[in-house]
């Protein structure tokens, strides 16, 4: 059958597309940038793209007339006031284009919906099971709670907390109740309800096994990793004073903590079985999915994350556009190096920058780069990466995207995400000509106004030391495996 994937960049569906491959479902994704999905995706060769920006409906390509599925799994986590307003124009297109078609279902994946008072996320999310209900197709509705998995928002959250602090000050919210789910038992329900005709215009909760704290899941989190950990509940800690906490402390930004910690006020326990008759599975348990995550981790073979979802809203949906370096009214750093070494293994440095790794030189000053960005509410150094040894184009690297990373033509280019007065593009590529090698390490910057010029020059004697060290160092540093 014919499925369309709306989402398809996403964590979540960047996961889906293999399962419905493997099951010989036909894809059909929707992506804003080809671009993108062609650079990071291993199925680009084995789907059909078409393109479109849901929130402008004369921007979306037709979509195929014999679709017989569709999956919404387009979410925001931004803090625009009018953020709910744009979700549900985004569905409203959405069922829109799909009534044009003979498509007979629509899968969305929501949030569990069963406390009272609920968060503006919540509530965005329910609306918009609302909107999609008005497409002529039957909606199923699947409705999580926290998903854990490599790269998952939930799962590196917690992971960030219990890993560096070995006693928490945490706020009351850290004693309600959630049901956690494995990303493998999400991709399973997805696929278990897809044209099955008992999920029809049916709304199911879907948890694992365990209805744990909040407070508990990090203490079993310690517990997998041997960790002693203790937790100290602040009763008066604000829902704001709580966001900046868990903005600083982990690799969140501040619109995502706020959305988080604004949610965690609701319990998310399942009302329900009823998707046992429809999809019968047994989930794993909050304990079996943290060991199974820490496995994709340490094999390096983290499919998705979070934070390479550009979940930030809606504004960074063309940051492909600025994979071509401008040349007009910029300022520049160059670098160029020779060296006689093996290139895989420069390249392989350069591939592997930043994360764990680092930036090879002088990296007490990224950090403290890193550290004035969050102050400044930006996003900080603190994200990493999601492979250390693989790179995509849309994979963030600390406080850096990657807008290009070819291995054919060994070029490496990124672009800043940090709070600046202008653009910032950091630029490596390996070339090698009359039998000649060079390391080329050029970073350009794009000032806006008078302040921009001021903190280019205030920067520059930094920029002396720092990119020098670090290109000597790509060619010279020997710790890591030939790619």
């Amino acid at each position: 059958m014919k499925v369309l994937l709306a989402g398809a960049n996403g964590y979540i569906g960047t996961r889906l597309i293999p399962v419905l491959l493997e099951k010989g479902h036909e894809v059909v994704c929707l992506v804003r940038d080809k671009r993108r999905f062609h650079e990071q995706s291993d199925f680009s060769d084995k789907v059909t793209l078409i393109t479109g920006d849901l929130l402008r409906e004369k921007n979306i390509e037709a979509f195929p007339n014999d679709i017989d599925a569709a999956y919404y799994l387009v979410h925001s986590m931004s803090q625009s006031p009018d953020f709910a307003e744009l979700e549900a124009l985004s569905a409203h297109n959405f069922t829109q284009q799909l009534n044009k078609t003979r498509c007979r279902q629509i899968i969305f994946l929501s949030g569990i919906v069963n406390d009272s008072n609920l968060s503006k996320h919540l509530l965005s999310r329910k609306h918009v099971e609302e909107v999609l209900k008005e497409g002529n197709a039957a909606l199923t509705v699947l409705r999580a709670a926290i998903i854990i998995g490599s790269g998952s928002a939930s799962f590196e959250i917690i992971r960030d907390l219990t890993e560096k602090l070995p006693i928490m000050t945490v706020p009351k919210w850290v004693n309600n109740r959630c049901q956690p789910i494995g990303i493998r038992d999400v991709l399973g329900y997805l696929e278990g309800v897809l044209l099955n005709e008992k999920a029809f215009n049916g709304t199911f909760d879907i948890g694992g096994p365990d209805v744990l704290t909040f407070r508990q899941m990090m203490l079993t989190y310690a517990k997998v990793r041997g960790l002693k950990r203790y937790i100290i509940t602040i009763p008066f800690l604000s829902p704001k004073i709580s966001s900046y906490w868990l903005y600083f402390v982990t690799s969140t930004s501040f619109s995502l903590a706020n959305s988080l910690v604004e949610s965690m006020k609701n319990e998310t326990v399942c009302k329900d079985k009823a998707i046992d008759e429809v999809v019968p599975r047994k989930c794993l348990t909050y304990e079996e999915c943290l060991k199974l995550a820490f496995e994709k981790i340490e094999q390096n073979s983290i499919v998705s994350s979070w934070k390479d979802a550009l979940n930030g809203g809606y504004l960074h949906s063309g940051f492909m556009d600025q994979i071509k370096v401008p040349q007009n009214g910029t300022m520049e750093y160059k670098v160029k190096l020779p060296f006689e070494s093996d290139t895989s293994k420069v390249m392989g440095n350069v591939w592997s920058i930043g994360g764990n790794r680092g930036w090879y030189y002088w990296d007490w000053i990224w950090n403290i780069r890193g550290f004035l960005d969050k102050v400044f509410g930006g996003v900080g150094s603190r994200r990493g990466r999601t492979s250390n040894i693989n790179i995509s184009p849309g994979d963030v690297i600390d406080f850096w995207r990657v807008l290009l990373a070819d291995k054919v033509n060994k070029r490496l280019l990124l672009y800043a995400e940090m709070k600046l007065p202008g653009e910032a593009w950091l630029e490596f590529k390996i070339v090698e000509r009359h039998n000649k090698k060079f390391l080329s390490q050029v970073a350009t910057f794009r000032p806006n106004g008078l302040w921009g010029r001021l903190y280019w020059y205030l920067m520059w004697p930094f920029h002396l030391f720092i990119f020098n060290g670090m290109a000597k160092q790509l060619i010279n540093y020997e710790e890591v495996k030939k790619i």
